[in-house]
This record gives C-alpha cells, structure tokens and sequence, in this order.
C-alpha cells in the first residue's frame, strides 16, 4: 500500500506536467494552467469564514482559556451576523410607499379612499373592502404573515378565512358573548375568549379545548416564540396557558379589577395591560407583582399598544380621558407626546413601519413617525397624515395587516379595509413568517418552532441580558468579596470566632504619637458600632460566652493590669495616697 500511495505522488511531491505536442510528449515540464486558474478563483464562501470584526467584544478577564475560547467565538459569530445582517438590507430604503404631495399647500390627509384605490395596483386595490356583518361590534386578528383573517362579533359570529383569496376556513354561532379572538401558532388553531371559558377551535371549527382556567375573558394574546396563551378578564387575574403541553403555567392577581386593554411587546414578550383607575403595568411569567407600573391617564385605560418598527422602544396608550400619549419604554418619566382625540374612547394600534392609527368617534387618523416620536411639551396635535370617516359607532378594534398596507376597522356593523399607503412592511423574512408558504412549508415551520421554544423564564424587560456574562470587577467592587474568597484571618473576623483585643494588643505596645492613637480609636470605634444589632453577632456573642480561651484570657488580664498601672500613676502625680478604690466612690461628689 505505501508503495502505490508513493507512486501517486500522494506523499507531498508535486507532480509534474508535460505539455503534449505534435511529434510527441515534451519532455520540459509545464505548468498545469487549469489547476491555477482555480486556485486563484476559489476561496471559502464570506459566510463561512470567521473573521474577527472590529467590534467583536472579548473576554480576556476570563480565567479558563476554553471558555475564553467560545465566548471570543461566539462574540465573533454575533458581530459577524450583524454585520451580513447589514449587508443584506439592499431593499430597506427610507420611505417607500408613503404619500407625497407635490406643493406646501396639498395635504395627504386630502386624499380619499376613492382616490387611492384608482391610483394604486390592482392587487393593492383589492384590500379595500366592506364587510357588512350583524352581531357587531367586531374584534379582528390577522395571522403572523398576514394571509388569514379572524374576526368576533359580540353576539357570537365567530369565522375565520383568507381574504385575498376569499377562502372561508370556518364559520360559527356561538349564541354567546365574544369578547376577543386570535390566533394561536398558525392559522390552523384560534382561540376565543367567549363569556364565561376561553375555547380553543382547530380550522374546521371543531372545539378542541375548553380552558375552564381562564374565567370570564376579556383579552386574549399568543406569545408565538414561547407557545403561550395569555388572558385577563374581569377578575383581574393574568394568567399564562402553555399551548405546546397543555397546562397553566401561571397565574398573577393584578389586585386592580377588570381589564379591557392588553398587548404584547414583540421584542421581549412582555405583556402591557391597561386598568381602570388609569395605570398600565408590564408582566411577565416570573414575577408576582408587575416590572413596572405607571399612571398613565386620568381616567380608564381604554387601548395600548407597541411600536414594532423600534424594536418595542414606544408604547402608544389611549384613555377615556380623550387623551393619546406616546411613551418611551426605555424612560418611564413622562410621555414623550399628548394630545386629544375627538369623540371620547380611542382604539389604537400601530404598524409594522411606525404608523399610529387612532380610531376615535367615527374617524380613523394615523400619524406616521418621526413626529410621534419627537417630545414636545403640551397637548399638541402631531401632523396628520390621513383619515377617513366611518360613520358606524363604535369603532371596537383597529388592526394592520402585516406586510400590507391595510388597516381593518371593527365597528357595530361589520369591517372596513382602508388603504394606508407605507403602512406595511415590504421585505418580509421567510423563515419568521412567509405569505405565500404552503402546506409543507407550513408544517416544517411548525415543528422548527415547537423545537426552538424559548422557556419563559427568559422573558424579561431587556432580552439582551440573557446569555451574557458579569463584566470583570471595578476598583470600587473589589471590596466587596465573597465571603469563600476571603483569607483565614479575614473569615474568623467575619464569623466572630477573633477578639479583636487580640488583634489590637501589639499595636497598643509600640510607640506611636498622638495622631495615630487617635486615628486606630475612632477606626476601633467604628469597627464596634458596625453591625452590632445585628441577630447574627448577637447569636455568636452568646456562643462566645461560655467559651474560656487561653490567650484572651491572659490578653484581657494583661489589659487589667495597665489599667491598674495608669491609675496609680496618675493618682500618685496628683499627690494623693494610694489606696484600693472602695464600692462607695461612685458616690463621692466630683471635687
């Protein structure tokens, strides 16, 4: 065998090449021109390659050089992905979609329905539509990539289809009160949150679960990432279904009443309700009480809602103060913008590019950013960018397609789809959610996020903190060690098995001056006033108690016994005879 592999040149020789010729082989060797026509033109794919970037954070304080290693590998992945992540953003441009008027005097606000629809597509036009219903008012909810449609009547109409293609999925008579609907993981499951239980229907409207748990629902909410069902209802309990194995995971009493206003944050999951004496407070599965808590209104919280577009930075709230404020999740100080909505209790919602829809008396407004994000101080109307009228009242729900620029509107008599050019988000990422997945499709992507679940005990405010490592200790943290890391000496201080008499007898013994005395007094002054109602020393006074050691005992006679030898002296400075000090001196007046 090593004699065939030595004669394959597989040995790192280097093989040599003769060029063929007409009157035969040559015997000079040549270069084999194919062989470096691919070598200079093949590499490792960039998405292969693991470049350190710039900006890749590094983990030198750490002391296992094989954890050092992954940390710095994985920092490196981060930074790497981010960067491709950049790179493959060709179509984000600025403003695509959005009106534009031509002079200072035209306003887009101006611009009916009528009008968009004849200027637009004829695909785009088609998502302007009517749906006149009985059994209103109607609640609506569109599925994650925006292709399926569920709407809720409060009588008991429940249905769900698709309504580009006009495909009706189901159709119920409930016969009872509805108060909200959505969708669970896909299209295939939605719940209801119907008068008394909360009901779970497969898409052929067969009733698979009754969840006896969730009491008198008033909002329904799906963390898609988690495979959790959320629902509050006039009890004020919040509570948390595990959709994936079927148990409840838990349950928080607001202590606030009923609740008729709830989101989710789809950056960390949160949840954001709105009560009636005015606050909204933000939950999440592994807290009792709420992360935060705020007075937003005057009056009942009537509608929140989040900004996807800045990764869940804004929060949108509406009061039956007829009052809209916008907030800064980052910054609970005060609203960043305020102003008054006519017609009393608002609806709102925004898009997946930043515009807030504000359905309010029997007209729909939407504002788009930046206005609404900048603070300005005072009830002051932000530039209004459309709106148009509905006559029918009330406007119970105001949702967004995604990645379309439609806005459905539930009121007493049905629906209405209005245009909302820019509204929508144009690049849609298919692994998140694909409008034009099929059946196969759908079921992969089922089962990839039944297995890429995240725990809830990963919900928290900033998501960024979780997988990440303690910074390396400041100088001002040093002093704060942990109590296994101290030295032996230090240990016995802290669990009080060391007099500090003890400690401080040879000290006392060298010369010092004036200053210094005075120094280690008020330092051993300090050292004994710290902690000294504590339980803890006091327990383990009273275990040094009884306890006879030989060295404190002689510390403590040596310390006697200086004392005798002050006393004398200055009693013999002062002239006076010295005599054994008697019970009764402590009576004697001071001379």
């Amino acid at each position: 065998m090593d004699s065939l592999i030595a004669k394959a040149d597989a040995l790192g020789k280097k093989r040599k090449y003769y060029a063929p010729s007409a009157a035969g082989p040559s015997k000079k060797p040549q270069s084999d021109r194919t062989f470096q026509s691919i070598q200079k033109r093949t590499s490792v794919p960039k998405s292969l390659q693991v470049v350190t970037p710039e900006n890749a954070k590094e983990y030198k304080h750490i002391a296992n050089k094989k954890l050092r290693t992954e940390l710095n590998k994985q920092s490196a992945q981060n930074s790497q992905a981010k960067a491709l992540l950049e790179d493959a953003d060709l179509l984000l441009t600025g403003e695509a979609g959005m009106m534009e008027v031509e002079g200072e005097m035209d306003k887009t606000w101006r611009v009916g329905q009528s009008e968009m629809a004849e200027n637009s597509g004829q695909e785009a036009a088609r998502g302007r539509r009517e749906w006149k219903l009985d059994g209103g008012p109607y609640r609506s909810r569109y599925t994650r990539n925006g292709r399926h449609l569920a709407i809720a009547g409060s009588t008991g109409h429940v249905a769900t289809f698709d309504w580009q293609s006009g495909t009706l999925h189901t159709e119920l008579q409930l016969q009872e009160t509805c108060r909200d609907i959505t969708f669970l993981h896909d299209e295939s499951h939605f719940a209801v949150a119907q008068k008394k239980y909360t009901f779970i229907y497969d898409r052929d409207g067969v009733e698979l679960h009754c969840l006896k748990a969730h009491i008198e629902p008033t909002r329904l909410e799906f963390l898609p990432y988690h495979w959790l069902l959320a629902s509050v209802g006039n009890a004020g309990y919040l509570k948390y279904q595990d959709t994936s194995t079927g148990q409840l995971l838990t349950e928080h009493r607001t202590k606030l009443g009923a609740c008729t206003a709830m989101t989710q944050n789809i950056h960390n999951a949160v949840i954001h309700l709105g009560h009636h004496n005015g606050t909204v407070t933000l939950w999440t599965p592994n807290l009792p009480h709420p992360a935060v808590q705020l007075l937003a209104h005057m009056g009942p919280v009537s509608s929140v809602s989040i900004d996807p577009s800045t990764g869940g930075r804004y929060m949108a709230t509406a009061g039956k103060d007829s009052t809209v404020k916008v907030w800064d999740c980052r910054n609970w100080k005060g609203c960043v913008r305020e102003w008054t909505s006519r017609g009393g209790q608002a609806e709102i919602e925004w898009s997946q590019r930043g515009a807030l829809a504000v359905a309010a008396g029997g007209t729909v407004n939407v504002y788009t950013k930046p206005s609404i994000h900048t603070t300005v101080h005072g009830n002051t109307q932000p530039p209004l960018y459309m709106t148009h009228p509905i006559p029918q009242r009330p406007l119970s729900s105001v949702r967004f397609a995604p990645f379309h620029d439609i806005l459905t509107v539930g009121h007493n008599a049905g629906l209405s789809s209005i245009l909302v050019p820019g509204a929508g988000e144009p690049n849609f990422d298919s692994t998140e959610a694909d409008p034009f997945e099929n059946k196969k499709a759908r079921r992969e992507r089922e089962v990839k996020a039944l297995l890429d679940k995240i725990q809830p005990d990963a919900i928290m405010l900033d998501p960024e903190f979780v997988g990440t490592l303690a910074p390396p200790p400041s100088a001002a943290e040093d002093s704060t060690i942990p109590f296994a890391r101290l030295s032996r000496m230090d240990r016995l201080k802290v669990s009080g098995k060391i007099d500090d008499t003890e400690m401080n007898s040879s000290d006392e013994e060298a010369p010092q001056d004036a200053e210094s005395k005075a120094a280690r007094k008020e330092e051993r002054e300090k050292r004994k006033m710290r902690g000294k109602g504590k339980s803890m020393k006091r327990y383990l006074r009273k275990q040094r108690k009884n306890v006879i050691d030989p060295r404190a005992v002689a510390v403590r006679a040596k310390l006697e016994k200086q004392k005798e030898q002050k006393r004398k002296e200055i009693e013999l400075r002062n002239g006076g005879e010295v005599r054994k000090p008697s019970a009764l001196d402590r009576f004697k007046r001071p001379s």
